[in-house]
């Protein structure tokens, strides 16, 4: 099956604006592509699934395995012309010495082609030793070509092509001439998501025809029909978590092959048991693609609600409020008094409620940011302060307490250690000393630098952003908690 790597040298070459512009270029013509994003990411993924009409997927060393890299992957390109994979950062960085968590490393374990997107601000001859030596850093993976991004000028694209030519024997994709803030504007999370962003739609459709314009669109699929599809395990250990949802209010998935699906634990569809409403809106918009479909697949129906409009929770058995941007929506947040009341009703009566990092944040008592603070639900009895600068950020590990509300399950009875991941500019201010974690951070910050997961009655809410894998089935065991909660009778 045809699919590409789209990496860089470093880090905000424009690897996402090409992969978005390329992704609406390709579906104008008629083909249906199915989009990846390397690492634990969430806004790079909005862009590419509004590009794509369809979710994209995050393939992650720290989270998964060789194995689920490869199911998942083969599972979601089942019925696609094309597979579009977003590296992060650039093509060999990663946090290991040996390269094995980097974009190279997944492109060689995906069997993909690379086409490396270069900032050439600056550069003209240059171009050649600086590709001479991404190939010859690593001969076994094959870089098909390469796209100029920022050019300068049509005489600086003729120096270029000229340079990449003489020297090498690398195909010249395309050139994307320098044009600022085509995509969204950065602030302290990278780009604004498409729902913050105004004209989302109208920058992808610009996007789209930059890059028909300025990239040989005919030979990138030819290059992406150099890849052969890796090899998806038969028959590894999995939860009963799905890979593709097949609901109304998400778009249209591949039907898979039975080994992939049951590479990756997915199984036919589970009747409803309980409803969980997901809060999705301009400030809270952080939810994997696949742990939306861990839920259905798990029993779940799920209820999505505006925490800036609606004025009381829909009739739900769980809640679950991700992460996002409450900070720049403090007073249309504040201003919606009777969801935040309603919501706080619902924690204090024993509602099961699962937050992470801006959801925490919007449970607390205040969100402080800029001089400005404004009240929030006022469930976590602790205050939420922004920073300058990033009080987490990164890799890290956990450990289970075991008073968490829904832990993992260990064979021997041992509690369990769980790889996620974190940034925030927030910090949480005043919790009692009594306070109850349902983790112990191992590497990383969390709430205070040693723990993370506040318990609070029926509430688990922490900075830490779990994901759904084979080594954290957090969504089959959140479902089966709300499940429980939902049998218990009334008294309890």
């Amino acid at each position: 099956m045809a699919h590409l790597y789209l990496s860089a040298a470093h880090k905000s070459s424009g690897k996402t604006t090409i992969s978005v512009g390329l992704t609406a270029a390709l579906k104008k013509r008629g083909l249906q592509v199915q989009t990846f994003k390397k690492g634990p990411d969430y806004i790079d993924p909005l862009w590419l699934q509004k590009a794509s009409s369809r979710p994209c997927y995050n393939l992650d060393f720290n989270t998964q395995s060789h194995d689920e890299i490869k199911a998942l992957f083969a599972y979601h390109m089942a019925s696609f012309d094309l597979g579009l994979i977003e590296g992060n950062k650039g093509l060999y960085d990663g946090v290991a010495l040996d390269g094995r968590d980097s974009n190279a490393a997944m492109a060689q374990l995906l069997k993909a082609p690379v086409v490396l997107v270069i900032d050439v601000v600056g550069i003209t001859r240059g171009i050649a030793p600086l590709l001479i030596g991404y190939e010859a850093f690593a001969p076994e993976l094959t870089i098909a070509g390469v796209i100029f991004n920022k050019v300068a000028s049509a005489r600086h694209e003729s120096k270029l092509r000229a340079s990449v030519e003489h020297y090498t024997d690398m195909a010249v994709v395309g050139a994307v001439p320098r044009n600022e803030g085509l995509l969204a504007p950065e602030r302290h999370l990278g780009l604004m998501p498409p729902k913050e962003s105004s004209g989302a739609s109208t920058r992808i459709d610009e996007l789209a025809r930059m890059m028909d314009a300025h990239l040989d669109l005919e030979l990138i699929l030819k290059m992406a029909q150099m890849a052969t599809l890796p090899e998806a395990p038969r028959n590894p250990k999995a939860p009963k978590n799905p890979k593709a949802s097949r609901k109304a209010d998400a778009p249209r998935e591949p039907e898979a092959s039975r080994e992939a699906a049951g590479a990756v634990g997915i199984a036919s569809p589970h009747s409803k048991t309980v409803r969980i409403g997901i809060a999705r809106d301009s400030a809270f918009g952080f939810y994997y693609a696949d742990d939306l479909d861990a839920l259905r697949e798990a029993g779940a129906e799920l209820v999505f609600f505006n925490t800036l409009e609606d004025k009381q929770l829909p009739a739900i058995d769980g809640l679950f409020i991700g992460g996002g941007f409450p900070e720049t929506h403090l007073l249309a947040l504040e201003a919606n008094r009777g969801l935040r009341a309603d919501i706080k009703e619902a924690a204090q009566n024993g509602l099961p409620i699962y937050a992470e990092c801006g959801g925490l944040m919007y449970l607390s008592k205040s969100i402080e940011w800029q001089g400005k603070r404004a009240q929030m639900v006022g469930f976590i009895p602790g205050t939420t302060n922004m920073h300058k600068k990033p009080q987490g950020r990164g890799l890290v590990r956990v450990r289970e307490t075991g008073a968490g509300l829904w832990p993992k399950k260990q064979e021997g009875g041992e509690l369990a250690t769980i790889t996620a991941h974190e940034f925030h500019y927030a910090s949480l201010q005043d919790l009692p000393a009594d306070t109850v974690y349902a983790h112990k951070v191992e590497r990383g910050y969390g709430i205070d630098g040693d723990s993370d997961a506040i318990v609070l009655n029926n509430v688990q809410a922490g900075f830490c952003h779990h994901r759904t894998t084979l080594q954290n089935d957090w969504a089959v065991r959140f479902v089966a908690f709300v499940q429980r909660c939902k049998k218990r009778p009334k008294s309890d």
